[in-house]
């Protein structure tokens, strides 16, 4: 099966790995593919007229570091040597597209909570996965 894995970075994500960890049908070395995505969101246009292209880069590729070199670390542990990938750009659209693109058969994700009212005012990256996409997703809260 392949995973696709989304981490940001937060106490969710923990959560997310915890729960794996927890599930042996989840976690087997060679039992499944995993991918470990992250997406950052696009610096305004104004910083990054500011910036040179290089150090907007260097910038996005520090920040995805900081959330993906822990989740690989983790599933290293178990064995799992994950395909990781870092984006810019809108997170719950993002992962979706990707994940339609990669013909992944589960998305695996963190999640806040929120109630309904939460999502209805705010939205939420889980809530925009699930609306543009057909692959199952798995919340963990």
């Amino acid at each position: 099966m392949k995973i696709l894995l989304a981490v940001d970075g937060s106490p969710f994500t923990k959560k997310m790995l915890a729960y794996l960890a927890a599930h042996e049908e989840l976690i087997s070395a060679g039992r499944h593919d995993y991918t470990a995505i992250t997406v950052q969101s696009a610096l305004p246009p104004r910083a990054r007229a500011a910036l040179s292209k290089e150090m907007v880069d260097e910038y996005y590729g520090e920040e995805s570091t900081k959330v993906l070199d822990p989740v690989c670390k983790f599933l290293a542990q178990s064995g799992i040597n994950p395909t990781c990938r870092a984006e810019v750009g809108s997170a719950g659209e993002t992962i979706a597209k990707f994940a339609q693109e990669g013909k992944f058969d589960l998305i695996i994700m963190g999640t806040h909570g929120h109630g309904s009212l939460g999502k209805l005012v705010m939205g939420s990256v889980s809530t925009q996965v699930l609306a543009n996409c057909d692959v199952p997703v798995m919340l963990i809260r």
